[in-house]
């Protein structure tokens, strides 16, 4: 291949891969949603609830607490409307409110009153159904005993003292379909703000993980401020969101691709100048460096059609990678003076391809993984290896004779140094690893945690803390999620956990949005009920008199059931859902969902005093939505997946070896790679390290770049030699660039960055204790 054509190739390949990127929108296709790590189509409906709820509910509400910084002072009333009307006014909020004492619970009480014939009243007639069974009665005496009953309740619910203030309310419902899911809203309510704070609820219009979520959003609070600190100087404004927890995350981790990038280019070029004579000749790998992420972050980005930024910060990684090619060209001295650089490159062609290739299909399956950063890093990282190995060809054949010279101190080292006093040493030591390898691995302790995978943001979490316990969600409360296809099925799943609730904290009166509907039996049963007790009516105005009440002052709710018994036709079951959740506003609408949408399921949230109640059974369609350990089982499952495929992958690697090289210098090419990683884990072990996914995901890539490695220096092991130069140099250099990962504060990245530069690191020491110990 002439230069031109080599330069023609690369700056063709260059100008495509700038064009995609500059044209793309980098606010959509980029994720920092810590959930978008987790597959949509998770089979779990237990997850895709949860996922459900956290995303595309929980995730758009806004919380604002107004505090007068006077010691005492309360915020004034007019200080809310101000916020409410700013936030209000900007199409960036789709509803924002004032929170003030019960106001929720009472356009609770409101919507469900308006429908509690249909609501309220079937599930009334079905208790009633159920418990006259038990007695044995004929059932034309039901009507008689169901109003008895019912006075009796009613006489014993008025010497309670919650029931002072519900005279209204009673003569309206002296069956008590409403108040007590009245007082249970309002037990488990929001928690009274500070004396000198006012709380504003407010829901976003946009997904809080776009752009139209983040900055727009940002612009209406800092105008609204703006407008409250004109009116009121002495108050002060918080505010939490999960946009707010996105917009600082994806600042973070683009600030941490920038500096791990370049600091990463930096150590590489540091460890350079430690081993090569001109120094300005390293300038040479950097064009290889940038045209293999070039190639990564286009490839990756025409595959998947949204990528999570941790990608990108994992991506740092090809740094130290990359340049392994370069190095392993460049510092490769000519055969003769007539070797020209396509003979050279001919000579060095089995070895950089079974290098490149093998690893490449080692990563390449990752690809089948059901984890998205997985496979998004698979893609990612087999993208940028092939376009270094192209680009390293390509780049030099244009070039005349290019040669990196190393220094002298470590060309000579080999010839200068005496060995032989050195095997006996290096026996002992290979002893220990080997023992290390063996023993200690099944030491380690694993744990997934899907908190790994976000960036730790203590100041931003503390805050949202204190928010929110203004607005009662903290640890006092128990979160249950009720999931189903429909919200029939949700309600029937409901009932049965209600149930089981009820069995395990008896003394618990949990509040559900879904306790208001009737169940879908009860429902569709209510004509027939009503019919069978048509003589109630007459039978409770006489018992209520018989129990000293006067029975025309309960005229009102005479006057419903009337209404309810001729009411034709009625709401179908979905119907009714929606009428009452269409009139909530605030915080309870997002108690329920119908699961409207392609791939989502309906659900119901139950709130609890009770100590959380884990590992519920299955046939309960429920989980703790307070809790992540749903989320961490998948993780642990994904980390056995990510095992087998890996173990397939290395199995595929040195297949590969045995194919392309003879038998003892494959056994030799495949022991040093999978000796340093079980001594790394080993040595993790002994050191009590917990490991996770990621660690795990390191190992494979480590064990990848070891193997380059161990193909590299094949040829001079044969005859005790040293290490040729590019070896030690590439491999300091990826140990350099993944120890700055390691300094990462992302846990991902850190977890990566650490596996594989111990394992980077324990290979190379085993190629230098492998050239001690073969030295005659």
């Amino acid at each position: 291949m002439t230069p031109r054509v080599a330069r023609t190739i690369l700056a063709t390949f260059i100008a495509a891969c700038v064009l995609w990127l500059v044209r793309l929108d980098y606010r959509q296709k980029v994720s920092t949603n810590v959930l978008d790590l987790v597959p949509a189509g998770e089979r779990s409906p237990e997850l895709a609830a949860v996922r459900d709820l956290a995303d595309n509910v929980q995730a758009r509400v806004v919380l604002f607490v107004v505090t007068d910084r006077r010691a005492g002072a309360p915020a004034p009333v007019a200080a809310a409307r101000i916020l409410v009307s700013s936030l209000g006014a900007s199409a960036a909020f789709a509803q924002v409110e004032s929170l003030s004492g019960a106001k929720d619970e009472e356009a609770l009480g409101r919507a469900v009153f308006a429908e509690r014939g249909d609501l309220l009243l079937s599930t009334w007639l079905g208790d009633q159904e159920r418990a006259f069974a038990q007695t044995g009665l004929p059932k034309e005496r039901m009507a008689g005993w169901a109003a008895e009953r019912a006075a009796a309740q009613l006489e014993a619910y008025l010497t309670r003292p919650e029931a002072v203030g519900m005279e209204q309310l009673i003569a309206q419902d002296p069956l008590l379909l409403i108040a007590p899911l009245v007082e249970r809203a309002q037990a488990l309510g929001h928690a009274q703000a500070h004396p000198g704070s006012a709380l504003v609820w407010a829901q976003i219009a946009a997904s809080p993980l776009s752009e139209s979520g983040q900055a727009p959003v940002q612009a209406a609070i800092d105008r609204a401020q703006a407008q409250l600190a004109a009116s009121f100087p002495d108050l002060s404004l918080e505010w939490t969101g999960v946009n707010r927890f996105a917009a600082a995350s994806r600042a973070r981790i683009e600030h941490e691709i920038r500096w791990l990038n370049l600091a990463s280019i930096a150590a590489v070029l540091l460890v350079g100048c430690l081993f090569v004579r001109r120094l300005w000749k390293l300038a040479h790998l950097v064009p290889i460096i940038l045209c293999s992420m070039l190639g990564a972050w286009t490839i990756s980005t025409l595959v998947f059609s949204r990528l999570h930024i941790l990608v990108f910060a994992i991506g740092s990684l090809l740094s130290g990678v990359a340049i392994d090619y370069g190095f392993y060209i460049f510092m490769r001295p000519y055969a003769s003076e007539r070797e020209d650089y396509r003979g050279k490159l001919r000579r060095l062609l089995k070895p950089l391809l079974a290098s490149c290739l093998t690893t490449v299909a080692g990563f390449s399956l990752l690809l089948f993984s059901d984890l998205p950063l997985i496979r998004q890093v698979g893609l990612f990282v087999s993208a940028g290896l092939l376009t270094a190995l192209g680009a390293a060809m390509l780049y030099f054949a244009q070039l005349r004779r290019p040669l990196l010279e190393p220094r002298r101190w470590t060309a000579e080292r080999a010839v200068r140094t005496p060995r032989a006093k050195w095997r006996r040493p290096a026996v002992v030591l290979a002893l220990i690893a080997v023992a290390v390898a063996a023993l200690a691995p099944w030491r380690l302790h694993w744990d997934d945690d899907i908190r790994e995978l976000d960036v730790a943001q203590p100041e931003l979490r503390a805050n949202d803390e204190s928010i929110r316990a203004q607005f009662g969600d903290d640890s006092r409360h128990a979160v249950y999620l009720t999931y189903g296809d429909d919200i029939a099925s949700a309600r029937e799943h409901l009932a049965a956990f209600s149930s089981y609730l009820a069995r395990a904290q008896p003394d618990e009166s949990p509040f559900s949005l879904g306790l208001v509907l009737p169940t879908p039996d009860d429902y569709s049963a209510l004509p027939r009920r009503l019919h069978a007790l048509r003589e109630f009516p007459a039978d409770f105005r006489i018992t209520l008199a018989a129990h000293g009440f006067r029975p025309d002052s309960f005229d009102g709710f005479f006057n419903a059931w009337d209404l309810t018994v001729r009411e034709k036709p009625r709401p179908t079951y979905d119907q009714l859902f929606q009428r009452v959740r269409g009139s909530l506003s605030g915080p309870l609408k997002l108690l329920a969902s119908s699961g409207a949408g392609a791939g989502r399921r309906a659900w119901l949230v139950t709130l609890s005093d009770g100590p959380e109640l884990a590992d519920l059974p299955a046939s309960l369609g429920t989980v703790s939505a307070s809790e992540l350990q749903h989320f961490n089982r998948l993780f642990t499952q994904y980390r056995w997946s990510a095992l087998r495929l890996s173990l397939i992958g290395l199995a595929l690697v040195i297949a590969s070896v045995f194919a392309i090289y003879p038998g003892r210098r494959a056994v030799r090419i495949a022991l040093i790679p999978a000796g340093s990683c079980f001594f790394v884990f080993g040595v993790m072990g002994l050191w009590g390290q917990t490991l996770n996914l990621f660690h795990l995901l390191g190992a494979f890539l480590g064990v990848c770049l070891a193997h380059n490695y161990s193909i590299f220096s094949s040829d001079t092991a044969r005859n005790g030699s040293a290490p040729p130069a590019p070896v030690r140099l590439s491999g300091l250099c990826a140990a350099a660039s993944f120890g700055v990962l390691a300094c990462s504060r992302i846990p991902v990245v850190h977890a990566l960055g650490l596996s594989v530069c111990l394992i980077v690191l324990t290979a190379l020491t085993a190629i230098e204790v492998e050239a001690w110990a073969r030295s005659p």
